[in-house]
Order: C-alpha cells, then sequence, then structure tokens
C-alpha cells in the first residue's frame, strides 16, 4: 500500500523515516501506547483501520495484536500541528502494552496530581 501523496508531504519524519504514533483509547481518552510508524504503516493503517506500526528492534512492520490478539481497531487518525505524530483513536482489545497492562502508562506515575 502506498501512502497518498498529500499526506506523505506533511509528515516530518525522523532520520530513518519514522514518525511518532500515540494511540488513544476511544470513549476514555486514555492514552494506550506511543510507537512508531513509517509511511506504509500509516497507509496501511488507513486502508485496513487496523493499527499498523513499524518496530525498530526488528526492522519491519506490525499490525497490533496480529500475534497476541490485543488488537486495536482505529476510529479516527490526526497529524499534529508540527507534522510529526499521528493520533490514532482506538478500541483496544486486550492489553495495549506489552507488559501486559491495559496501557503502557499504569506503572511509572513521576508526578501525582494534587489535591
Amino acid at each position: 500500500m502506498t501512502l497518498d501523496p498529500s499526506i506523505a508531504s506533511r509528515l516530518k519524519r525522523d532520520a530513518n523515516g519514522l514518525f511518532a504514533a500515540v494511540a488513544q483509547e476511544r470513549g476514555t481518552g486514555q492514552v494506550l501506547m506511543v510507537a512508531w510508524m513509517d509511511d506504509a504503516a500509516l497507509a496501511h493503517t488507513l486502508a485496513t483501520r487496523k493499527a499498523t506500526y513499524y518496530s525498530r528492534s526488528r526492522g519491519e512492520q506490525w499490525v497490533k495484536g496480529e500475534t497476541s490478539g490485543h488488537t486495536q481497531y482505529v476510529h479516527s487518525v490526526r497529524l499534529d500541528c508540527d507534522g510529526d505524530t499521528v493520533l490514532l483513536e482506538v478500541d483496544q482489545v486486550g492489553a495495549a502494552c506489552h507488559t501486559g497492562s491495559h496501557t503502557c502508562f499504569d506503572e511509572d506515575q513521576l508526578l501525582t496530581p494534587e489535591a
């Protein structure tokens, strides 16, 4: 799949051709995870509504939940004002984090809300 040139021209990528992708849970607004995408991963996500990312460690694309069953159905995708991050609004099935947690941001709270 090829990314629409009108979208591709607006993206700002790092030296490896990647940009950040934030997955946010539809309904709750909870941030589930941050991952990386390349143009092909974004094109696949837009075409299938299955969250598709780029694994820097494996050097390949992966569809969230393809092996774990912990899928993300994508309702919307937004590009931030700088063009270097996309926001995916998703329905999460199962854990979003590879540790088995619902969100990757469950463990280490560095600053707590004031009372």
